[in-house]
């Protein structure tokens, strides 16, 4: 029996990796800052839920806690993430980006990858096939960012591709680090959901599939790539 935790999964792509990993026979612990909006998701899926807010310590520690006495973990989703918006749902640009927004973007996306991997790698250690799952985002590859032929150069924010950025580089020297584990980012594309203010044009069950693919790739698969449903992008 495989068990799988994926942080923010009470919505949107984490909510629906989560329903598909269930389905596919995987023990999910849908993990959640808000304890009513977790519980709520994890009974609809017919999943567990464990409170884990990726920003703060012992919140961390006490999921790994609840983790280690529930079995262990196999499969570590890191999709919890924020993207900074205006008012008017656009993007702080870089005339306009303050060191407050950028500090508050890394706090979740990065700091909070390290944070998680940092308290569940022992769990992940006593696995027979850990499986690590960085959710990034194609804004975060500096070399589509840089090319004006490509739709991604466009973006004109600062705050989230950079914090994506890092997240690629955590997973190539974690990676290294654990050549035992699969440790890969994945691109689910550009999705509608909160996080976008819906603006997205994928489904979030079109954005989860490559969530769910790297999800359950076996321990002679890849490792240290970053990849979204059509096969590897360039970092």
């Amino acid at each position: 029996m495989t068990t799988t935790l994926i942080t923010g999964a009470n919505k949107g792509l984490g909510f629906e990796t989560a329903r598909r990993l269930v389905a596919a026979g995987h023990t999910v612990h849908v993990g959640a800052r808000d304890a009513e909006r977790g519980r709520r998701a994890a009974d609809e899926l017919g999943a567990r839920f464990v409170q884990i807010d990726v920003t703060d310590d012992t919140s961390v520690e006490a999921a790994a806690k609840t983790l280690e006495a529930a079995g262990g973990l196999d499969v570590l989703i890191n999709n919890a993430g924020v993207e900074t918006r205006t008012e008017d749902n656009g993007v702080p640009v870089a005339a306009t980006v303050t060191a407050d927004q950028m500090r508050t973007t890394f706090e979740t996306n990065v700091f909070g990858v390290v944070r998680v991997l940092h308290a569940f790698l022992p769990l992940l250690q006593r696995s027979a096939a850990p499986v690590v799952v960085n959710v990034s985002s194609g804004l975060g590859s500096l070399t589509h960012l840089s090319d004006p032929d490509h739709p991604a150069h466009f973006y004109p924010g600062v705050a989230y591709p950079t914090s994506k950025t890092a997240v690629n580089m955590l997973t190539v020297q974690y990676a290294k680090a654990f050549p035992a584990m699969r440790i890969n980012s994945v691109e689910p594309g550009f999705t509608k959901t909160d996080l976008n203010g819906n603006t997205g044009t994928q489904t979030v069950a079109e954005g989860a599939e490559i969530i769910v693919r790297m999800a359950q790739v076996a321990p002679d698969g890849p490792t240290g790539g970053f990849f979204d449903a059509k096969g590897p992008l360039p970092w």
